[in-house]
Parts: C-alpha cells; structure tokens; sequence
C-alpha cells in the first residue's frame, strides 16, 4: 500500500487541536498503510518519500495563506496532492463566493472590501464582517445596523494586516435552525453535522470563537444536498475531489444557501461520526494507489 502523509500544523496558541487525526492515523496503519502525521512547514519533510499527501488540519493557513498555497505548489509537484493545488489556491480566498453565485449556485450575499476601497455598511439589520482568508471565525465579528465605526475600525485593522474583508448580513435563521455542514469524501456524501450560532453579538473580533458549538449529527434535506451539489460542480477546472464539507444556512425565504465550500482542510467530525472512519481509510487507501475519486453524484471522472 502507498506511504500516506496527513498534513497538519505545529500546535500554537489560538491554534485548535485535530482531535480525529491520531485515530485516522491508526485506522490507516491498521488496515496496512504506512501512514504518517507530518506538519505543512516542516522543513526536514520529504514530501517526495510519499505517494499522497492529504491535508488534514492546516489550521494556521490562513495567516500565512501566500506561504501555504506556495508549500502546496511544492508538495503537488513532488507527490500527489488532495486536494490538489489549483483546489486549493481558488479555495483559501473566499472570493470564491462571488463566483458561486455568478454560477447560479444560492450563497449568502456578500461584499468584498480590498484596502483603498469604499466601507459601504448595510444601513438596516444586523451584519458579519471577517476576512476572506480565514479558519474558526477569526476576525470575524457580528455588529448591529448603529456599530459602523467598530466595523470601521475592524476593517482598518484587517486592512493593515494585509487582509481583504468581507461584509455579510447576519443570517437570522443561524439562531434557530443553525448551520449545516455536509461532507463529502471519496466523492459521495459521508455525513452530515448541525451546529449553533458562532458569533454572539458584542464578541470582539479579535477574541477566540468556539468554531463548531452544539454540533449533533444531521440527516440533510434533498434540497441541502441538491444546493451542495450544485456547489461542487460548480467549482472551476471540474477537479478530482477526494474531500469536501458544503456548510449551509437558511435565507430569509427559507432555503438553504451556502455559507462557505471548504475544499482545504474541513474538520471531518469523526468523533461525532465514528462510523465514517472505515470509508475514510478506504477512499485515502484508493487515492494512494492512484485510484481515482468520485464525483459528488457517484460517477467516475
């Protein structure tokens, strides 16, 4: 069987621990994989020595985002990436919901605030304001409609530390129904997750959020999976996707719109859905000896 690295990131301050990955570790080893944990920014790794590299919980990229694209442009030359590296360079910058929606695919409306750029601020109704690269809600804030300096300041802040902000109205239906998080791997939908409200009102921006309160198992819609589906095939060049979580919430009219498509490094959830691992280690077992992944709808590539 291939030799497998999991890619994650060193332990820091402000930086959550991968809870699922010793045990995928041993559920690879078991089934007879050599398989490692190694970090991204290792210098002394030989990404070469393995047959895949899958990154895992690289869940500081998002402050070093120009250092990491440019790690999996070096790793995806010298062994075979999932997700590959074109996935991943479209995927860190959150821009990709603007093109989400101008494919038809129902997103949450969102405005994009590059330094020099006008602050324009909803003038009615409670708003988000986060960067477009990010991971676990950092720098991201709720503000009521009467809070446009704080916004202000937040954006100046993220502006001076070379970010590019995004302004959202607050989806309401996040407080009730909550957000819904549909993973995919090896190319066919593996479970689904509910979790609660991340951003309280009057949380600071730069105080740590718990990413994934309340989170119970969920059995998603056929529209939810239809809206994820849609996403996916929607994502630029058609690529080969060993991995996918489709995060949703409600409009105002009710039905489901994507909240964010992490093609990078989505937590799996497997301690909440312990019964997913055995598919997890074959489809990374298939990956590894070349096998192709599926699309979301089941059919090869």
């Amino acid at each position: 069987m291939g030799r497998t690295a999991l890619v994650t990131c060193r332990p820091a301050p402000g930086v959550a621990e991968d809870r699922d990955l010793p045990g995928l570790v041993r559920a690879l080893q078991a089934a007879g994989a050599e398989a490692v944990a190694v970090a991204w920014d290792d210098e002394e790794v030989d990404w070469g020595s393995f047959d895949l590299a899958v990154i895992r919980s690289t869940w500081d990229y998002s402050w070093r985002a120009a250092e990491f694209t440019a790690w999996a442009q070096r790793c995806g030359r010298a062994t075979r990436l999932a997700n590959p590296v074109d996935v991943v360079r479209w995927n860190v910058d959150k821009r990709y919901l603007g093109e989400l929606g101008a494919a038809g695919v129902p997103v949450v409306e969102t405005r994009y605030v590059a330094a020099g750029d006008p602050v324009e601020l909803p003038q009615e109704g409670e708003f988000v304001v986060k960067p477009t690269s990010g991971a676990g809600a950092r720098l991201a804030a709720r503000y009521a409609a009467d809070e446009h300096e704080a916004a202000r300041r937040q954006i100046r802040r993220m502006h001076a530390e070379g970010f590019t902000a995004m302004v959202q109205p607050y989806v309401r239906s996040v407080d009730t129904a909550g957000e819904r998080a549909l993973q995919f791997f090896g190319g066919s939908l593996l479970h689904a997750s509910r979790k609660g409200a991340v951003l309280a009102p009057g949380t600071p921006y730069d105080a740590r959020k718990t990413a994934h309160p309340g989170l119970t198992p969920w059995t998603p819609a056929a529209e939810e999976l239809a809206v994820a589906e849609r996403a996916l095939g929607a994502v630029p060049g058609a690529p080969e996707l060993l991995y996918a979580r489709v995060d949703l919430v409600d409009g105002d009219d009710g039905r489901p719109r994507v909240m964010e498509l992490e093609l990078v490094e989505p937590d799996l959830f497997l301690s909440l859905h312990p019964g997913s691992v055995p598919r997890v280690v074959d489809a990374i077992l298939r990956a590894a000896a070349g096998g192709r992944p599926r699309c979301a709808g089941g059919d090869p590539r």
